[in-house]
């Protein structure tokens, strides 16, 4: 299908066709990134504001990569930067980057919901890249996207989303796309970052780790999200690491050929031991690249892209 929307604010609203339209997308993106030249001339001429005013890292340098892959100009700013700290407000900050011929604004924000009200009140494509902890759309993407590279098809297959589910975007995101491709999704950790409530999204809701795990063909971990949190939800990092991490011999109760995913950043030897991060099994850093492919496929969709004027660039 062709695509029609000019923003992307979360991956909740999207059809199974509009996401694999964009996974469709992304796929000729990465063959493009495997040229000896990685630039195409898709938004050339194009200027694409990356406005994170919360803290990132992978997000912000993977659209930046992705908008110079495409021939964009790239301006990024930060709340420090800004004219936030003088007490300008998200409408009329947005407004002047709009007045100053921007074309596109990447908004990461702590507020939930900050990106859907930016796209109403402003003529040019919004792109969530994460907003409190409501969505992290272009997360979900690439993460769907990594595991069809590897299971192929995500119909019927057991994918476990295991660690901070209650203050996470990157999970309820990945709820919404993955349940949307047909997997079946379970979510499990200690009852207070897992609530029963999550049943209601379409999962399985499991505390127990060997449960979560077993026949598993792909398991998510999460980080604590301990910036989100108001209160404590379990003892000690050490007994949620005792009762909840995965290393070496939990990673058994899996299929043996199934892979283990996480958005980063990794706190290493609490959700996961080290060893295993870095393991055969591991698909993080092919996360991290595919992170570049489907932010191209997002930003050249939302601008007018074509999958037929793709096609006939690759030939």
């Amino acid at each position: 299908m062709e695509w029609t929307r000019k923003d992307l604010i979360g991956i909740e609203s999207l059809s199974r066709d509009e996401l694999e339209t964009i996974f469709q997308v992304a796929s000729g993106f990465k063959r493009i990134l495997d040229r000896s030249v990685k630039k195409v001339p898709a938004l050339r001429g194009r200027t694409i504001v990356n406005l994170f005013l919360e803290p990132s890292t992978r997000t912000r340098l993977a659209f930046e990569m992705a908008a110079t892959r495409l021939s964009a100009d790239v301006i990024s700013m930060n709340a420090d930067a800004s004219s936030f700290v003088k007490g300008e407000t998200l409408k009329d900050t947005a407004r002047n980057i709009r007045a100053l011929n921007a074309d596109i604004i990447v908004l990461r924000h702590s507020a939930p919901g900050a990106a859907f009200y930016l796209s109403k009140i402003i003529d040019i494509p919004v792109i969530n890249a994460g907003d409190g902890s409501h969505e992290h759309p272009t997360q979900a993407l690439l993460d769907g996207f990594t595991l069809l590279e590897h299971l192929k098809s995500l119909d019927g297959k057991k994918i476990t989303i295991l660690g901070d589910i209650l203050f996470s975007r990157v999970a309820r995101s990945n709820i919404f796309s993955l349940t949307k491709m047909g997997a079946e999704v379970t979510v499990a950790g200690p009852t207070t970052l897992v609530p029963s409530s999550f049943a209601s999204m379409g999962v399985n809701v499991i505390h127990d780790l060997k449960t979560a795990l077993t026949d598993a063909d792909a398991v998510m971990l999460l980080r604590i999200q301990h910036e989100r949190q108001s209160s404590t939800h379990f003892p000690s990092l050490s007994e949620y690491t005792s009762v909840f991490g995965l290393d070496k011999r939990r990673a058994e109760w899996l299929k043996p050929d199934a892979i283990i995913m996480h958005p980063g950043p990794i706190n290493r030897g609490v959700e996961i031991d080290s060893d295993l991060a870095d393991s055969e099994r591991s698909v993080i850093l092919e996360q991290v690249t595919n992170g570049i492919a489907t932010r191209m496929a997002v930003l050249y969709l939302c601008t007018g892209g074509s999958i037929s004027a793709l096609e006939t660039s690759k030939e």
